[in-house]
């Protein structure tokens, strides 16, 4: 009996690697992914880095919240997932400013789910450090600490050195996922948001593989 568990667990790891190389080999770059001309350089010191580019107000990015947050759940300890928040234009740079003073507070899980549902959701005119103190002092923030983080010199170069990373990647729509900087993924590019996610774990596991080199 034991022989027979440990051979159907060896046909189910196989039938799951078949699996993996079959879709693995309808990724193609420049169609499904594409490599960066010139790396940006990631946050994590080691292991591989993925970076979901985000911004509050993307109808997209609120759909695809759920999906990646999923993801995430279930990462290996050598995968970090990180957010950066995308200032494309200039509405969008105080909500990428507000994600860096929450982050700066430790406040930021408090206030995440709900910028998303107050900007993409329900599409409420957040659009200044004062509006976005008021809400997240509804949301048991302090209003006036806010911000003094949001309009700091930390918070302010922070968003500078994410807003270079982004141009540096050519992100130019969200939500894009970038893998340990080297590659860019959309939707738009793998079909789906859920393609998207398949397409980066096809190159964690490319990277991983040149890591074990």
């Amino acid at each position: 009996m034991i022989r027979l568990i440990r051979n159907a667990a060896a046909l189910s790891i196989l039938a799951m690697s078949f699996i993996a190389q079959a879709s693995a080999a309808n990724w193609e770059e420049g169609t499904h992914y594409q490599v960066l001309d010139t790396p940006v350089r990631t946050a994590s010191e080691s292991g591989i880095e993925v970076a979901e580019v985000f911004w509050y107000g993307c109808p997209h990015c609120y759909s695809f919240k759920p999906i990646v947050e999923s993801w995430a759940e279930d990462l290996p300890e050598d995968v970090h997932y990180v957010k950066i928040p995308a200032a494309l234009g200039r509405s969008w740079e105080p909500h990428a400013k507000a994600f860096y003073a929450l982050e700066a507070m430790g406040e930021l899980d408090k206030v995440h789910d709900a910028l998303f549902d107050a900007l993409a959701g329900e599409r409420r005119p957040l659009n200044s450090g004062e509006a976005l103190a008021d809400f997240v002092t509804g949301h048991g923030v302090d209003g006036e600490e806010f911000l003094k983080n949001y309009n700091s010199f930390g918070v302010n170069a922070k968003m500078q050195q994410a807003q270079a990373k982004i141009r540096g990647a050519r992100v130019t729509g969200t939500p894009t996922m970038l893998v340990n900087g080297k590659y860019r993924v959309t939707a738009s590019m793998a079909g789906s948001h859920e393609a998207a996610l398949e397409v980066v774990d096809y190159l964690i596991e490319q990277e991983r593989a040149g890591q074990a080199e």
